[in-house]
């Protein structure tokens, strides 16, 4: 890390911008928070960060938008893009626009932190035991079961699935 440390974090989850940002101020970096589109915007235009970590779904519109916010500042911040909804279309653009790194979520911070500070060039590590494919489901299913503030009906219309289904897979604990 430089002698300017500061990371702004755009992510519409609270509770998991809470989270990050506890880790990362445990990291050394001095934190800024946004929750939306339009405040990421007027944060990165007020004081534009060394780091930025933005999430590309938001309640009011992508973090793309975000991004390019930053580039008119600061052509040097290290951003990295994290989405639980990742394509290769975004990915490429996300990059385009400036991101350094395109993570899925459920990314840990151990992860971030790595994306953030690795040297130009570096190659990031094959994950020895990454997750099984029915970890990442029911990972996704409860971070829309979360946003949808633990409503099992709209979490199903939003995840297009019957009621009573989810509501067995939300009954079973967590795989492995």
């Amino acid at each position: 890390m430089g002698p300017n440390p500061t990371l702004l974090i755009v992510d519409d989850d609270a509770p998991f911008l809470r989270r990050l940002a506890r880790a990362m101020e445990s990291r050394g970096f001095t934190v800024d928070l946004a929750g939306s589109v339009a405040e990421g915007i007027a944060k990165a235009k007020e004081a534009p960060p060394s780091y930025a970590v933005v999430d590309l779904r938001l309640g009011d519109g992508t973090g793309l938008d975000v991004i390019e916010a930053i580039r008119e500042r600061r052509s040097d911040t290290r951003i990295i893009v994290l989405t639980g909804y990742g394509n290769i279309a975004t990915a490429v653009t996300a990059v385009k626009l400036g991101a350094l790194d395109y993570l899925a979520k459920p990314a840990d911070a151990d992860d971030i932190y790595l994306a953030l500070t690795q040297r130009p060039g570096e190659k990031a590590e094959i994950p020895e035991n990454p997750m099984s494919a029915d970890r990442v489901r029911w990972e996704h299913i409860q971070r829309v079961y979360e946003s949808c503030e633990r409503n099992v009906s709209e979490t199903a219309r939003r995840l297009n699935m019957h009621r009573r289904t989810l509501q067995r897979i939300l009954a079973k604990r967590a795989p492995k």
